[in-house]
């Protein structure tokens, strides 16, 4: 599902509970993020509904590297020719998108969080487990990234070791990837939290990387699962560090 201008000339897909961005720049762009193997299709209709190509595609930058947020990733570099940006920690992941660390055992949610359940039946249905391994990335530190939009690129490691944000000054918003979520799709729980420790390797780093998205002091918050907050970077962050890792 397309909603469009969640930020000035930033639009939002989501797909079973995981988003993904395309951010207009004149009559270029930038995808943030790459949603599950099936989100081809919904990118392919989002291009229609914007008015646009494929072929204005220039860059596809992954907050991070997990298997959620690949999707599309290898199919849009081989058949678009469009490159693919990620942290240079993130690297093993888009190799290996299932190898991810984890904080606590994943079988301990699999077992208790029932309100999940809905969840991750959607990511099933949509193969969320298999996308392609990206075969050629561009490593990204931080600072301006010369790319559409033009984001400052934020190190915000421990949901994984290269986790980054992408702050839009000029959009008042910022794009977090899973730094911080305002839905933890393993545990079904909403609100501005961290996403629990079967999906993030070092909670406490996390924590500490919340800072660097508070200083933003963006308006608007986009992130990797759940809804957009719009009542700022530093109120979210407050929640956030109010409800602790899980």
């Amino acid at each position: 599902m397309l909603t469009t201008d969640v930020a000035d000339g930033i639009h939002r897909v989501e797909d079973a509970s995981v988003n993904w961005f395309l951010v207009e720049d004149g009559d270029r762009l930038t995808i943030v993020d790459a949603g599950l193997p099936t989100s081809w299709h919904s990118l392919q209709r989002a291009l229609a509904q914007l008015g646009r190509r494929p072929e204005d595609i220039e860059a596809l930058v992954l907050t991070h590297g997990h298997f959620d947020h690949l999707g599309f990733a290898e199919r849009l570099r081989w058949e678009v020719g469009v490159p693919v940006y990620v942290h240079e920690n993130d690297v093993p992941l888009t190799r290996h998108p299932r190898r991810y660390g984890r904080d606590r055992p994943l079988s301990w949610y699999l077992l208790t969080q029932v309100r999940a359940l809905p969840i991750a039946v959607g990511l099933l249905a949509r193969r969320a487990w298999w996308p392609e391994p990206v075969k050629d990335v561009h490593r990204m530190t931080e600072g301006v990234l010369d790319v559409p939009g033009r984001p400052r690129v934020l190190f915000t490691p421990g949901h994984t070791l290269g986790q980054c944000a992408l702050h839009f000054p000029d959009r008042d918003a910022v794009i977090v990837g899973d730094a911080v979520v305002t839905l933890d799709p393993y545990r079904g729980t909403r609100g501005p939290q961290l996403v629990s420790g079967a999906a993030t390797v070092d909670p406490e780093r996390a924590l500490r990387s919340l800072d660097a998205i508070a200083a933003t002091a963006a308006t608007t918050v986009l992130v990797g699962h759940g809804e957009a907050w719009t009542d700022g970077a530093e109120r979210l962050v407050e929640l956030a560090r109010r409800r602790g890792p899980s």
